[in-house]
């Protein structure tokens, strides 16, 4: 493995921001469905494994201080205790005075034999430390899983649902952190902010070099007619004085295209029209499509109009405020 800053041709003081960016630029330009390089495949693995060390804070400092390698192994150092020459120092080649441990009676099948074999395992560095468990890198919880980070190779990304693909259900295009992209089936009705997991759609880990999963966080758009409410969905419908006051048919948009809908007379505003089974197409039973009718007045001055308001006024007045 080479050197990670060299794979992706970032200098070692690099910020985050020129860290990622770089890392996009070669995915996109490496990843195996877009390039027709027979070495596509390896080249980029080797840069999501190289991301995936100079991502992580903790992982890139170890790395800096050569305690770990570019594939976040540690480095053995050897025995420090024997220079070149095979001669003991006596502060064990590091110029600190040395412990001195004392087997207890019996050899190593005696009690304590177990606290002698940590204090040697301590001292030249062991297993990676106390408490931690072999195979396990830091801010990894011990076998991976979900939220194993980006030791698992787990990738996260966030997508705006159009409000109808949300309705409806349906596939919307998500382009993940390191240039894949996917067609995302959306089930219908989903709740914002919801997390979708695709098994298999993440980075190679460098550990087990097992692609980790997508996780794809759900949003959705606002819609100019269209809101809902729960299963249901409401919409606005404007119809004219006479309409409401005669009644009719009017059209209204569905998110499946316009219906014909019977306006019964004397329609207000108060009241709401419901179309059967036109909401959220959720599973096992849609919501429905909430229709509120707005009265709209003509635009401009209408003569015949005001004299008709105003012989309402005199003859037969009403208060809808009361």
């Amino acid at each position: 493995m080479r050197d990670p800053y060299e794979v992706l041709s970032v200098p070692r003081g690099a910020s985050e921001a020129d860290i990622k960016k770089a890392f996009r630029k070669l995915a996109k330009t490496h990843h195996p469905d877009r390039s027709k390089d027979p070495k596509a495949k390896e080249k980029f693995s080797e840069i999501s494994t190289a991301y995936d060390l100079l991502s992580d804070t903790a992982k890139r400092a170890q790395f800096d201080r050569g305690e770990i390698d570019a594939e976040g192994k540690p480095r053995f150092r050897g025995f420090e205790g024997f220079n070149a020459g095979g001669a003991r120092d006596p502060g064990f080649g590091t110029g600190r005075s040395h412990k001195t441990f004392t087997w207890p009676p019996g050899g190593n099948g005696g009690a304590g034999a177990g606290t002698a074999f940590e204090d040697i395992f301590e001292m030249f560095g062991g297993l990676g430390g106390r408490g931690q468990t072999r195979g396990t890198r830091p801010g990894e919880a011990p076998g991976g899983g979900a939220g194993a980070g980006p030791a698992s190779g787990d990738v996260t990304a966030e997508v705006t649902v159009p409000f109808v693909d949300w309705a409806m259900g349906g596939k919307v295009r998500v382009q993940l952190p390191h240039g894949k992209e996917l067609d995302v089936s959306i089930p219908a009705g989903i709740h914002a902010g919801k997390t979708i997991r695709l098994k298999g759609q993440g980075v190679a880990s460098p550990l087990s070099g097992t692609a980790g999963d997508a996780l794809i966080t759900i949003q959705v758009a606002t819609h100019p007619q269209f809101r809902a409410e729960g299963r249901n969905i409401r919409v606005d419908v404007p119809v004219t004085l006479y309409e409401a006051v005669l009644g009719g048919k009017v059209r209204v948009p569905t998110l499946d295209g316009t219906v014909e809908l019977n306006l019964p007379p004397r329609t207000t505003g108060k009241g709401t029209l419901r179309l059967k089974g036109k909401g959220v197409q959720s599973k096992p039973e849609p919501g429905d499509l909430l229709v509120t009718p707005r009265v709209v007045l003509p635009e401009g001055p209408d003569a015949e109009l005001e004299k008709l308001a105003g012989r309402m006024k005199d003859g037969a007045p009403y208060d809808p405020r009361k």
